[in-house]
């Protein structure tokens, strides 16, 4: 269980965001609606196409923005699975956190390949206070697994 939790929590990682990402975005027809109110103003889907990062940055029109922004997110994946492989390679939390990482940047990388630039729907916003930025499920894996990763750290740790 320990060596394939990381695979297993990419791979659901993967999936949960591409189904919610056809169910939301083609399935109840976001592309044309461009909104919908869930529950305003803590959840609404509004449609978007990130072609940066995070919040738009380095928002590039360019085919070889799209690459590199692919490239580096593989890398990315590649250092956060051989870091935990080698140093927390037993902690079955350690393993997850990576795999939720590494499985919410493949599904913006699926993204990419597929439609050059990453799908987003989500929009929250709360107590008076109106979020502009919208996201997918797979943001919401990577900072999880970003935040799981950094929060049982030093916990998975073996004493020296």
């Amino acid at each position: 269980m320990r060596k394939s939790a990381l695979f297993l929590a990419a791979l659901l990682a993967v999936v949960l965001d591409q189904a919610s990402k056809i169910g939301v975005i083609f399935g109840l027809d976001l592309v044309a609606r461009l909104r919908l109110d869930v529950l305003p103003p803590l959840l609404t889907f509004r449609y978007g196409e990130n072609r940066g990062i995070n919040f738009g940055l380095f928002d590039g029109d360019s085919d070889a923005s799209r690459w590199i922004l692919i490239a580096v997110s593989l890398a990315i994946s590649v250092a956060v699975f051989l870091w935990v492989r080698r140093s927390h390679g037993q902690s079955v939390m350690m393993q997850t956190c990576a795999g939720l990482v590494i499985g919410g940047a493949l599904g913006n990388v699926v993204d990419r390949v597929i439609y050059g630039y990453v799908l987003d729907f989500l929009n929250m916003s709360c107590c008076g206070i109106q979020n502009p930025f919208v996201f997918n499920v797979a943001d919401i894996f990577i900072f999880a697994g970003a935040a799981g990763l950094i929060l049982f750290e030093g916990r998975a740790k073996k004493p020296a």
